[in-house]
């Protein structure tokens, strides 16, 4: 826009008088106006508009057939929604509803016949500048939405690199992969799919549920990389790194956050109310809890650790099917079974 001149504008003019469009033509390009389509058709108005893309239509508004107000309407579904084009009706009547009427339809300018040359290129010029000053501030914008949304997307990104690191902390003490979290969080999102959930929810899961086990960071390592069973007061504290995932990652505004807050509180829960820390039972443990509790398990039986040697795929398959409707959702162990027989789950 900033080598915009005036010889680069194009006008349409359309008259059905062949003097006046000739008239028209003339004026115009004596003042500098290199484009000037002109027509006496009326109809044939929107084909050339939308061949040529003019930044001004001179409208003649009585015309016999298909009057000014006629190819107006023709030319409105062409016309930018969020852009500046003017329309100008060429008139000799002076009738001020007419012209009122002109004005409810979009027009920005009259010019009266008989022809003024300088009037009428003043008026030409001076839309054409209000409307080029339009779309060089419209250009400005979307410069600056862009850079926005660039920002945006920076800022966001480091927000996810952020979480991204926290779920390593996590596994840093206790999975010599350091991907435990990466893995329960696309077995998550791909149980969740195939339990019918919607994308966004899916791409949510798969970014809440690596942070299930935040805070496993307040756990000493004596009792979580203890080998063999735990004392009762060593599982207690065990327990407490659900209230302290959760207080972790509470009070966000964030959809993500909240889920993963939501997750990291309940992912312990069981089916048949045995598990931690409320009891909670069936359909009232969240489903995206119910989801990572599986795809947790299922990782973790998979995959070796210092004070664990992993399963074979098919004794996994086989524990996780006794624990249906027991400590999991048993909709939850059919998904992943459906998934695993039809390859989609490999055991790295």
């Amino acid at each position: 826009m900033a080598d915009f001149s005036w010889p680069e504008a194009c006008i349409l003019a359309v008259d059905d008088q062949v003097q006046n469009v000739n008239i028209i033509d003339r004026l115009l390009r004596r003042a500098g106006f290199s484009r000037v389509v002109t027509t006496t058709q009326p109809e044939h108005a929107r084909p050339l508009f939308a061949e040529h893309k003019p930044d001004l239509v001179l409208l003649d508004l009585h015309m016999p057939g298909l009057d000014g107000f006629g190819v107006l309407d023709e030319l409105a579904p062409l016309l930018p929604a969020d852009g500046y084009l003017p329309i100008v009706f060429i008139t000799a009547d002076a009738d001020t509803h007419l012209k009122k009427r002109a004005l409810s339809m979009g027009a920005k300018d009259f010019v009266n016949k008989p022809f003024d040359a300088t009037e009428i290129v003043l008026r030409i010029r001076n839309l054409l500048e209000a409307r080029y000053l339009y779309l060089a501030l419209q250009a400005q914008n979307e410069v600056l939405e862009a850079r926005v949304q660039e920002r945006t997307e920076e800022l966001e990104q480091a927000q996810l690199e952020i979480l991204n690191r926290l779920s390593r902390a996590a596994d840093f003490r206790d999975d010599d992969t350091m991907q435990h979290t990466e893995r329960v969080g696309r077995l998550s999102a791909a149980l969740a799919r195939e339990l019918g959930m919607e994308e966004q929810e899916v791409a949510l899961l798969r970014l809440a549920a690596p942070l299930h086990d935040l805070g496993k960071i307040a756990v000493p390592d004596s009792i979580l990389l203890k080998g063999g069973g735990l004392s009762d007061d060593e599982f207690g504290v065990v327990k407490t790194h659900t209230t302290i995932g959760a207080r972790l990652l509470s009070g966000s505004t964030h959809p993500l956050l909240q889920m993963a807050e939501e997750i990291a509180r309940t992912h312990h829960e069981q089916w048949d109310g045995s598990g931690y820390l409320q009891g909670l039972q069936g359909d009232a443990i969240p489903l995206v809890s119910r989801i990572v509790a599986v795809a947790d398990v299922f990782d973790a039986l998979t995959h070796a650790r210092t004070y664990k040697k992993s399963w074979p795929l098919s004794e996994v398959l086989e524990e996780l099917n006794r624990q249906k409707g027991r400590q999991f959702d048993p909709a939850v162990v059919d998904a992943l079974l459906r998934i695993v027989n039809r390859g989609e789950v490999t055991v790295e």
